[in-house]
């Protein structure tokens, strides 16, 4: 085992090589992916020895020999089929984790700036900010799936909503995965900065066109600062056999709020790392989610919501259906740091196991430091209620459909915080697929 892990570490050092050779960048941004490469040299993927991954074994993957994606030449894609109706003037796509701006339309986005991130590291007029937050709040000193991606990073997405700024077209980041051949590792990176008093709507879409495997390794990190609010949004939708790692890192200003849903469905195997830290007082966020997973498919969600400062409140609500042999983890930590008083915070976790062979493991956290707070948190794992089976059934409703409404019953809490139509339509309609079952 642990020869094998080495071997791909190795065909990833020999890869990187040929990285710094071909796309040279900024002195400090060479020194940061130089410095990340030797970080992931000395942790590796993770292992399940690690308390935090005890659940999900990367192993399949780490035998894997995955070859680093090139940016693509003369491809033809067609992207406009992943552009949501709400975002057709305000659509960013990075194809294999490389910003494309032919592929790009910002007609939509005349007050905000988004380029290519490696384009923003060199310019003059953004490199403060880029230098200030890429690689601070999704640190790779101490993991090594964010040591890969910043090793790798080649490209991304640079997003900047000026101050007072309040941009009414939701902003579209697709990402997406054109793997032409098999066993392709891409390395998408977004950095979101909505400086004071802004306010935008963000989706991250991660899709693919080719069924096939492959290996994304993503990091977003957000900087939300003072009287800032921002609507986030990500569903991944990769390939059944696709192995899929994220970070999504986001920081909070005073009095700023955040407010974030999440639509796993796609993967042979996806793990979600989402981390908010509250360290400014009246900040406030809600980080919500929902996974859904068939046969075969493992999904992972681990979230740390870091309460620093006094008068902040977290809202959390995550559910998870699963069917056939299927494989959820939730892990969710609420920290209360000392002095954070007057803090309200919320953690729940649903399941629901439709089938024998289904299992979840879940863990919602406390960790309190602080006397005067109110903090609560609750996990539930169950199958469907057979008296509300048996009462549907009684007014003709058929044993399979009756199971399918109330799954999409419970699967509907979350998808109708969804603000966007087309999303929340295109959603019904991919749990009604899963289900196999059609609402007239």
């Amino acid at each position: 085992m642990v020869t094998e892990i080495a071997k791909t570490e190795n065909n990833y050092q020999a890869a990187f090589r040929a990285v710094r050779a071909s796309s040279p960048t900024v002195p400090w941004l060479e020194l940061v992916r130089g410095s990340a490469m030797e970080r992931f040299e000395q942790l590796g993927f993770p292992a399940v020895h690690n308390e935090e991954w005890k659940y999900t074994n990367l192993a399949p993957l780490a035998k894997q020999e995955f070859v680093p994606a090139t940016r693509p030449a003369g491809v033809v894609i067609d992207a406009e089929r992943f552009v949501f109706p709400e975002t057709a003037t305000a659509h960013l796509v990075v194809v294999n984790g490389f910003f494309s701006e032919e592929l790009s339309v910002k007609t939509g986005l005349e007050n905000v700036i988004a380029i290519d991130l490696l384009s923003a590291v060199a310019d003059a007029r953004y490199n403060k900010v880029a230098r200030s937050y890429l690689a601070r709040n999704a640190g790779y000193h101490n993991n090594g799936l964010s040591a890969l991606n910043t090793a790798f990073l080649q490209s991304g997405v640079f997003l900047w909503i000026p101050r007072n700024v309040k941009v009414e077209t939701p902003i579209q980041v697709t990402f997406l995965a054109d793997a032409g051949r098999a066993d392709s590792a891409a390395f998408p990176r977004l950095l979101v900065v909505a400086e004071e008093n802004s306010s935008a709507t963000l989706i991250e879409n991660f899709v693919s066109t080719h069924d096939q495997q492959y290996f994304t390794n993503a990091v977003a990190e957000i900087v939300i600062k003072d009287g800032a609010r921002l609507e986030h949004y990500r569903m991944q939708r990769e390939s059944s056999k696709a192995f899929h790692t994220s970070i999504t890192s986001a920081e909070l200003g005073r009095n700023s709020s955040y407010d974030t849903t999440s639509i796993n469905l796609g993967g042979r195997l996806s793990r979600h790392d989402i981390s908010v830290v509250l360290d400014h007082e009246g900040a406030e966020c809600w980080v919500d989610g929902l996974y859904l997973a068939g046969s075969d498919q493992h999904t992972d969600t681990h979230s740390v919501i870091d309460h620093q400062q006094p008068h902040c409140n977290s809202h959390q609500l995550y559910k998870g259906i699963l069917d056939g042999n299927a494989r959820a983890v939730f892990n969710g930590k609420i920290f209360v740091r000392e002095g954070a008083q007057k803090t309200d915070a919320m953690q729940t976790n649903k399941n629901l196991l439709l089938s024998p062979q289904a299992r979840v493991d879940t863990k919602p956290q406390l960790e309190i430091y602080a006397d005067d707070v109110k903090c609560a948190h609750g996990a539930a794992v169950g199958q469907l209620d057979q008296e509300e089976l048996f009462y549907l059934q009684a007014r003709g409703i058929n044993p399979e459909l009756g199971r399918s409404l109330l799954t999409y019953g419970f699967a509907e809490e979350v998808i109708e915080k969804i603000k966007i139509d087309s999303i929340r339509a295109q959603l019904d309609e991919v749990v009604l697929r899963q289900l196999n079952t059609q609402l007239e």
